[in-house]
This record gives C-alpha cells, sequence and structure tokens, in this order.
C-alpha cells in the first residue's frame, strides 16, 4: 500500500514526504511535473518507492491501476502562481485534477488531504470557513474556491476521509525553487545576506509601511496538522491552517535580520534601529498587485481546534529564526 504525495518535489509535499519518512514510512509514490527540474533537489535527502509524472500518474489513476493499493493521497500538486493569467490551464490543473483524484479516492475509500488556500477569502476581513465570508481575486484563489464549493456539495455521501486545508502564508524549508512566489522571509534572508539589508513595501490601504498584516505560518505547523488528520481518519472538512495570529511583514524582517546578526554574533536591533541604519527601507507598491492584494489575513482557527488539534503553533520570531538557521546551514 502506497502513501501518494503529489507536488512532492514542491515545498509543502517534500516536506511531508520528509516527515513520513521520519515515520519510517518509505512506501511512497512522488508525483510532480519536473519541468522545473531544480526541484528534484527537495527529494535528495528523502526515501521514495518511485516517482511518476503528474500525467502519467493521473492516467493510471483513471484506468484503475492504483485501486486498492493506496494508503492515502496528499495532493499537494498545483499552480500556484496567483499573477498566473492562463485560467484554462489554472482550471484544469488546479480545479479538474482534484476533481479525478477525489473520485478515485471516494471509489477506492482512500483518504484524500488535499492543498486549498486562503486566497479564496479575497479581500475579505473575516477568515472563517463559511460561504459568505469567500470572494477570490485571481483565477488561482477561485481554482481552490470550486473545488471546495465541490466538496462541500458532497459532505453528506462520502465514503472515505477528504480533508482539505486553507493555507495562509506558509515559509520554511524547501521552498528555494519558487522564485518570486517564495515566502517572503525567503527573500528577506536573501536580500540581507547578499546587500545587508532588505526592501519592503510601502503601506497600502491605510497600511502604514511595512505594516501590512499576514497569518505566517511554518511549514513545520503546516506538516504537523497534515499528520494529525491522517491519524484521524473519521475526520473530513475543509479547515483554515495558520496561526489564528496575525503578524506584520516589518516583524518578518525584523526576525529575519536578527536570526542572520545573532549568527554572526551581532546584537539584535529594534525595528526603529533597523529603520534608522537603512537596513530596512520601503519601496513602491507594486501598481499590478493593487486590487489584488491581501493585507490583512488572519485565519479563524476555532474549526480546527474544535476537532482536537490543540498543539501550539510557531510564532514568527520562533519560527522565523529556525528557518533562517536551516538556511545558514544549507548555504555552507
Amino acid at each position: 500500500m502506497y502513501y501518494i504525495v503529489t507536488g512532492a518535489t514542491g515545498f509543502i509535499g517534500a516536506n511531508i514526504v520528509k516527515a513520513l519518512n521520519e515515520r519510517g514510512i518509505t512506501d511512497i509514490i512522488a508525483v510532480d511535473n519536473l519541468k522545473k527540474a531544480d526541484k528534484f533537489k527537495n527529494l535528495t535527502d528523502c526515501e521514495i518507492a518511485d516517482y511518476l509524472d503528474k500525467q502519467e500518474f493521473l492516467d493510471l489513476v483513471l484506468d484503475g491501476a492504483f485501486d486498492d493499493n493506496m494508503e492515502a493521497i496528499f495532493h499537494e500538486g498545483a499552480c500556484s502562481d496567483t499573477m498566473e493569467t492562463d485560467g484554462q490551464y489554472m482550471m484544469a490543473n488546479n480545479y479538474r485534477y482534484t476533481v479525478s483524484l477525489f473520485n478515485a479516492c471516494q471509489e477506492n475509500g482512500v483518504p484524500l488531504l488535499y492543498a486549498s488556500s486562503a486566497s479564496v477569502y479575497g479581500a475579505g476581513r473575516i477568515f472563517e470557513e463559511k460561504r459568505e465570508h469567500e470572494a477570490p481575486l485571481n483565477v488561482y484563489g477561485y481554482s481552490k474556491f470550486l473545488f471546495d464549493q465541490y466538496l462541500r456539495r458532497r459532505m453528506h455521501d462520502l465514503r472515505a476521509q477528504v480533508v482539505g486545508f486553507r493555507y495562509f502564508n506558509v515559509y520554511g524549508p524547501r521552498e528555494q525553487h519558487k522564485g518570486r512566489m517564495a515566502s517572503v522571509a525567503f527573500h528577506f534572508f536573501n536580500q540581507y545576506m547578499a546587500e545587508g539589508k532588505v526592501k519592503l513595501f510601502e503601506g497600502c490601504e491605510g497600511y502604514g509601511n511595512g505594516e501590512q498584516v499576514r497569518d505566517f505560518v511554518s511549514v513545520e505547523d503546516v506538516v504537523k496538522v497534515n499528520l494529525f488528520f491522517l491519524d484521524h481518519p473519521e475526520l473530513s472538512g475543509i479547515f483554515n491552517l495558520g496561526t489564528g495570529a496575525s503578524q506584520s511583514f516589518n516583524d518578518v524582517a525584523v526576525a529575519a535580520v536578527n536570526a542572520c546578526r545573532k549568527a554572526k554574533g551581532e546584537p539584535v536591533l529594534s525595528l526603529t534601529e533597523l529603520q534608522q541604519q537603512g537596513i530596512i527601507s520601503y519601496i513602491d507598491f507594486p501598481a499590478a498587485l493593487k486590487g489584488k492584494y491581501q493585507s490583512f489575513t488572519q485565519a479563524d482557527i476555532s474549526s480546527l481546534r474544535s476537532v482536537g488539534y490543540l498543539d501550539p503553533f510557531l510564532t514568527v520570531q520562533q519560527g522565523v529564526e529556525r528557518y533562517v538557521q536551516h538556511l545558514h546551514k544549507a548555504a555552507r
């Protein structure tokens, strides 16, 4: 029986593969599209049973090749570029693909744990898993929203567990391949190491410079929640996966810079001190993002807590420092 991880060479998928390995599980089918070949590096320290291209895997699933041979599917594979404008590609890759896996899992009684997204909430201010709060701003968010709606229509007759995770702003190891879509923590670390300073967006929509706030969640916590639901197959539904607390982009920058400074034996500095020394500065808010940008996100995690996930989440200060330590080690 195989555990299948789609998007396995990607950010969250690779971290899930590693976490399964740490449980002693190596019967893993890694599924992805390696058109961007450098992603393979995310699995070089992992043990898997086989690798399949995304389309090859989907064809095999539809042909019944995996019937009675799947333990669970972690479906992390998706186009996550929020600036993608090819709606036909986005809907085929994110929505229709997920529907096909859902149907196969239901026919075979296999748990499906899939990546949704906090982008379904759009510019809303209430982040609760209810239809009235959902209004995505781009086709990526719409593709995630539409499958969540599909699941809601099927919830009353499920034959196996299905869990959707509305990921908020995830950061952590194994995201280096994502380029501009990597987390701000990753970009701040690299900016500081290269230039000794970092640049943030100026304020917008009533927020001060760098004071837009998001729910930044460590991939460590994301993986822990995924495995919690794997261990509780009686639980299904759509759940926010964030910390439940929002912090500013300034907080992330301060945490990243100070973690770098500590690694070099330098004293930590406050935001004001970093601004005064020109280590943190601000650039014009991009015109292309106006009207498509979430200046505030904060997961309502009451549903997650209500089903029994009670572990604390890492704060930005805790999680970013651990992440920077990892990045320093990887750079050696």
